[in-house]
């Protein structure tokens, strides 16, 4: 059965070799490419490919502004991700309904692989990313648990709106306490995760992946 891609990455250079390599395969069509998010979500409204190959850094609408669009759109494409990026984006991006990531670093056969993969309805993660993602998850698992043991409920509360950086009247008026209790909160989250200040709660928190 013939796959149906559209291609989608900025750098005109990957982009053409994207078109030759999978031009090269007797079970692919290349619809159309696209140099940035806006376009690749156009094509792929246009033309409902199969398969997207995208990038996730983009120009203009981002991959994942793309991803997020497609899904409220419920478009049936399957999308693979190509990507230099290894990072919580590509956490995101498989939040996002994603079905293979492969990095830009890896072999083209594995990308060609890849899509046929994801094509017949199954996933494809690098192995290399996802030991690495199931490392990222037990760690940020492991912080949770940390912080469940050693905070009450409410000083969780306190402690992940000090990471987005909300101050203690806005939290106060968030959990419906007054400005001085949500003071005392953080004063007890400051003691029990052994930190100094708002900064060093934000920093504990996006260290272990929590915020």
């Amino acid at each position: 059965m013939m796959i149906r891609l559209v291609l989608a990455d900025d750098h005109p250079i990957v982009l053409d070799g994207l078109a030759q390599l999978f031009s090269a395969e007797p079970d692919c069509k290349v619809l159309a490419r696209a140099s940035n998010g806006d376009d690749a979500l156009r094509a792929v409204r246009r033309f409902q490919p199969d398969v997207l190959v995208l990038d996730l850094r983009m120009p203009g609408m981002d991959g994942l502004a793309v991803l997020g669009e497609m899904k409220r759109d419920h478009l049936s494409t399957r999308t693979v991700i190509l990507t230099a990026v290894d990072n919580d984006d590509i956490m995101q991006a498989i939040r996002l309904g994603v079905r293979g990531v492969v990095l830009k670093d890896m072999a083209p056969r594995l990308l060609v692989q890849c899509v046929r993969a994801v094509h017949a309805g199954g996933k494809w993660l690098e192995k290399a990313y996802a030991a690495q993602a199931v490392d990222k998850l037990l760690e940020r698992e492991a912080g949770m648990r940390d912080m469940a043991k050693n905070l009450t409920p409410r000083e969780l509360q306190v402690a992940h709106m000090i990471a987005k950086g909300m101050h203690n009247k806005a939290i106060g008026n968030k959990l419906g306490i007054s400005e001085g209790t949500a003071k005392l909160h953080l004063h007890h989250v400051y003691e029990k995760l052994m930190v100094d200040g708002r900064m060093g709660v934000m920093q504990y928190i996006r260290r272990r992946g929590l915020d």
